[in-house]
Order: structure tokens, then sequence, then C-alpha cells
């Protein structure tokens, strides 16, 4: 998933006990058994972004210092961020569930360890004026997407199946990351966006518009911290000092998203007054795609559903098994 302002965010913690009804995360602080931190990177597949705001809280706050972590973020629209942490050239990167399918279905052993986004972040959006107000009034539209690959591919694939409509029915044009200036100019009928962020854009601009979100339809599992076999087996104090310190970002983010925001400020210093007020438009929308109880937890259905999905798409065989594919070892239960 990925986006042309601002967008995006991660990763990771082991905890003791989630007490929703405080709401707040509960933290015992255990630094970890090493002389210097451990320096680590984790790739965020994008630029910096008021997306990852969880992330700048949980290093500002020094929640991976206290396990005991050095954290650098490798940004960059990188496609092969799930071959390089299968092959361990990287150890931990954000990705969404259904690329981690995939890849595990190339016998790529990369494995999810934290559920971030609770819904899929992909729409397909169209002026109000166009009179699109059913999927089906998509037949014989044209519909802009920024790729045909990706996981806003798959869930437009996904989407088309579950409300019966084939490819063949729609014209579909790559326009690259254009969704806005495609939509306004009235290049396309309709586009497949970016939940927190195309949407956010226009409605902020003052344009009436009309969207279907792909998770009122699908079961895709969505964005989250993804590592490898190898990492878990031979130092999984590092994986669930990752996830703990950024759960505890999350935590925060969520219980005051204000403070957070000041803090991804300060990390986006070219961030003037006029793109503030829509970063935080969009950070009020991603903190509604983000809470779940307990934080973190993948829910196995949600995963044996999208792995159907993409048997039924024909992505994958029928070898591949969901507990392949992620744990909720590393976070509360």
């Amino acid at each position: 998933m990925k986006k042309s302002l601002l967008i995006v965010c991660i990763l990771l913690v082991l905890v003791s006990s989630l007490v929703a009804c405080q709401g707040r995360l509960p933290f015992i602080a255990t630094l970890r058994s090493r002389s210097t931190p451990q320096k680590l990177t984790i790739a965020m597949g994008f630029i910096p972004n008021v997306q990852f705001t969880p992330m700048y809280v949980a290093i500002e706050r020094g929640y991976f210092r206290e396990e005991g972590i050095e954290v650098e973020l490798d940004y960059g629209m990188e496609t092969d961020l799930l071959q390089r942490v299968g092959t361990n050239d990287l150890q931990f990167a954000i990705a969404s569930g259904d690329q981690v399918i995939l890849a595990r279905a190339n016998e790529l052993p990369v494995k999810y360890v934290l559920n971030w986004y609770r819904r899929f972040p992909v729409c397909v959006v169209s002026m109000a004026k166009s009179g699109i107000q059913r999927p089906e009034d998509l037949k014989g539209k044209t519909v802009g997407t920024p790729a045909t690959e990706g996981a806003s591919y798959i869930g437009w694939l996904a989407f088309l199946k579950e409300v019966g409509l084939n490819p063949q029915d729609i014209n579909l044009q790559v326009i690259g990351y254009t969704q806005v200036a495609s939509l306004v100019e009235g290049r396309v009928d309709a586009a497949i966006c970016y939940a927190l962020n195309e949407p956010i854009q226009l409605r902020e601009g003052g344009y009436e518009i009309n969207a279907f979100y792909l998770d009122r339809y699908t079961s895709l599992i969505s964005n989250g911290l993804i590592t490898n076999d190898r990492t878990i087996e031979q130092d999984p104090d590092l994986v669930q000092g990752v996830v703990r310190a950024f759960l505890r970002g999350l935590q925060d983010t969520l219980n005051d998203p204000d403070t957070a925001f000041a803090i991804t400020r300060k990390v986006i210093p070219e961030m003037d007054e006029q793109t503030a007020k829509l970063q935080r438009a969009v950070l009020e929308e991603c903190l509604e795609y983000w809470r779940s109880d307990p934080l973190g937890a993948s829910d196995p259905q949600a995963w044996e559903e999208s792995i159907a999905l993409l048997r039924e798409l024909n992505l994958i065989g029928e070898e591949l098994q969901a507990d392949e594919l992620y744990t909720n070892r590393f976070v509360s239960k």
C-alpha cells in the first residue's frame, strides 16, 4: 500500500497484558541485556509521513532505546522489500498481509509478527457528479490505478470478485499516483486510491465524492510488521523488543493524537501550516484504521479468508497454511 503526500506507519512489541478499559498499554521496562544498543534498520517502503506517527512517537520517547535497540528508518519506494527480508538482507519491514501470502507462496521465509492496520486502507473513489453510487455502476467506466501489481491492485481484484464484476467489465488504466488530478480533471470516472490519502485530499479541497471502501467487501489482511524465520529463531528477544516498543508508540498515538502529531511535525519540519491541516486530518482517519483490541494481534479467521481469496484469484496454490504466515507470539493475548 502506498501514496502521494504523506502516508503510513510501523512496528512491534511484547506486552504483559492489555487493559483496554483503561485505554493504555501496560509496560514493564525490561532492558535487553546488551552492553551497547543493537543497531537495527526497519524498512518503511515510503517517504517520511504522518502515517508513520506511532513509530516516530516510539523513537522520540525512547521506547526502542529502553529495549536496547537503536533504530534507523529506511525510506524509499522499494518493490523488493519482502525479497530482502526473506533473504535476511533486512530483518524488518512494513508490508501488507496479502504480500506476505504471495511471498511465502514463493518460498520466501517471511512472517507477519504484528498487525498494525486493522482495516484494509484501499478504496475506489469517484466524484459525486459521476453518478457512481453502487459498485455495479462501475461497469463500462474508466478506472485509474497506480499500477497493475501490489496490494492496491490485489484489493481491486478482490473487490471485483466480491461485487460480481469481471475485470473485462472495466476499462482499467494505469495513471500512476495522479488519482486526485485525474478525478478532478475528468480523465477517469473512478480511481483506486489509498483510503488515508486521496479521499481526504479531495474532501479537504471541497469536492464531493463517493467511495467504496474495500474492507467492507473483502477480508484482506492489511499492513503490519514483517520479519523472517531466521530472526524469530535466532533472536526472539529482538523481535519482542521491537514489537513492544512500537505498540507503546501506537497506544500513545491513539491516546493523545495531538501530542503525537507534534512529534511527527518535528520529523517532517518542511510541513507548513496549510499542509499540517490536511495531515492532521489524515492522522485522525488513521486512528480508525489502527484501533483494535488487543493492539497488534492478528485475527486467524481473517488470515484464512485472505488465503482463500487469493486462491480463488489463482494467485497462490493449495499448499499454503495460515500458521506459516503469521504469529501472535510477540503481542499480548
